[in-house]
């Protein structure tokens, strides 16, 4: 299984779309407009892209703490997602998820959350639901390496194994747990070969190669979907910003200026992939008019978020219990979700 026709062109609209929405993210928080902290997911994009492309639309997927880039690279649309870290009353979840509880049925997002490992568990649920259903959906777990010495990952993968579960396990291994290196907290460094251990296929991938992370995930699907079970995916990536940018650490820093610096000129997925969709024939231009394109559309999801109206203290109550936000059933009637 490779990226070929459209999904090729598809595959770098959507690193692209983080990206440049990240950066403006990045802007907008810096400039005040973005309440809370921002974890950018800047240098990550292939991991997501690629994992996500292997999903049918039906398929639902739970993301983490940095999870502005997950619902794009499911295909989500960019207004309401900006307007949601604003906290605005046109955002996905009328602005009371923010940038670290994002949900939006409309593309199977179901959760993402702010607890290291918090999405293991309700994916797991989700795929013992498409289970129960009898229904081939499939469920895409991200998380990253700080969440695999959790509780939660060695119950879910285990229930998941026993019962053979429609759910893939995507860990995002960016090498850090916000400081903390994966040598210095994990006894076993190799993170696939724990999937061992519950009796389910482990692959590690370059999580910098959209095509290679297309390729494990989709053959993931395929098992999942025949009912052979789970499959833990890892992806070794890189995150080009610090954690979060209210974070100031002190000391002696965890990371060179030149380690950085090295990933993002020789590391960098979307460059990467720009130099080999052209290598294979690509049009320049072609690519070039998807840049522009992707340029305005952040342009416009920034206006449309800012010229978005807070919510109302009076309708504080309002969702908690049997009143579905808009993003648990999909876009508001009428809304403009580009």
């Amino acid at each position: 299984m490779r990226l070929n026709g459209d999904y090729r062109l598809e595959a770098y609209r959507r690193m692209l779309r983080i990206r440049r929405f990240e950066e403006e993210g990045i802007r907008q928080f810096n400039g005040g407009k973005i309440p809370g902290p921002f974890h950018s997911s800047v240098g990550q994009e292939a991991a997501i892209v690629g994992a996500c492309l292997a999903l049918r639309n039906d398929d639902t997927m739970t993301g983490t703490h940095r999870s502005h880039g997950h619902p794009i690279g499911k295909g989500a649309h960019l207004n309401a997602l900006m307007a949601e870290l604003m906290g605005k009353e046109d955002g996905i979840c009328k602005g009371r998820g923010g940038s670290m509880h994002l949900a939006d049925r409309s593309v199977g997002i179901i959760s993402e959350s702010a607890i290291v490992g918090g999405g293991i568990p309700i994916a797991t649920g989700c795929a013992f639901g498409a289970k129960v259903r009898r229904i081939d959906q499939v469920t895409l777990c991200f998380f990253g390496d700080g969440a695999v010495n959790q509780g939660t990952f060695h119950e879910s993968l285990n229930m998941a194994s026993l019962w053979k579960l429609p759910v893939i396990y995507v860990c995002e291994n960016n090498g850090f747990a916000i400081t903390t290196s994966v040598a210095q907290s994990h006894g076993q460094p190799d993170i696939a070969l724990r999937a061992a251990g519950y009796g389910m296929p482990g692959v590690t991938v370059d999580g910098q190669d959209v095509s290679a992370v297309y390729t494990t995930t989709a053959e993931a699907v395929t098992r999942a979907r025949a009912g052979d079970g789970p499959t833990l995916v890892v992806a070794n990536t890189y995150r080009f910003d610090e954690h979060d940018f209210r974070l100031v650490i002190p000391g002696e820093p965890y990371r060179s200026i030149e380690e950085v610096e090295a990933h993002k000129r020789d590391r960098d997925p979307i460059l990467l992939y720009r130099t080999r969709l052209i290598e294979e024939g690509v049009n320049d231009q072609s690519l070039r008019a998807i840049e522009y394109e992707v340029a305005k559309a952040v342009k416009q999801a920034a206006e449309f978020a800012l010229s978005s109206p807070m919510p109302r203290p009076e309708t504080l109550p309002d969702y908690m219990f049997n009143s579905p936000l808009p993003g648990h059933c999909g876009p508001a009637a009428g809304q403009d979700r580009n």
